[in-house]
């Protein structure tokens, strides 16, 4: 999820206007937190260590989707495949999970309960 939707996310989830986020964010006026919340600005790293409190979660939760697209392990490929993944309900999920194993032959193995004899 992008930094942007998360601000929203969490804003609507804290019942915080705009106005409200940008009296607790040092430096940060009400256009630019809308900015932030437009995706069209990226706030630093004293504001998102701000926003990280004013909505009292960890930094890395806000960056996490960020983070992800900075890791230089990645292709593009398995970029679009996590986006692609995420898109889909968790019955889609389990079943494109279940071909990706197959193919790759990695076979999750499920415990079965053995009964006494």
């Amino acid at each position: 999820m992008s930094l942007d939707t998360t601000l929203r996310l969490l804003a609507k989830a804290r019942g915080l206007t705009t106005a409200d986020i940008a009296t607790a964010i040092p430096r940060a006026g009400v256009a630019t937190v809308s900015a932030w919340l437009r995706g069209e600005k990226m706030p630093g790293k004293e504001q998102l260590d701000a926003l990280a409190r004013t909505f009292g979660v960890p930094v890395g939760a806000l960056l996490a989707e960020l983070a992800s697209t900075l890791d230089p392990a990645r292709t593009q490929g398995e970029h679009d495949l996590l986006a692609a993944y995420r898109a889909l309900n968790s019955r889609q999920q389990g079943a494109l999970l279940e071909v990706a194993r197959s193919m790759s032959g990695s076979h999750r193995t499920t415990r079965s309960r053995k009964t006494p004899r």
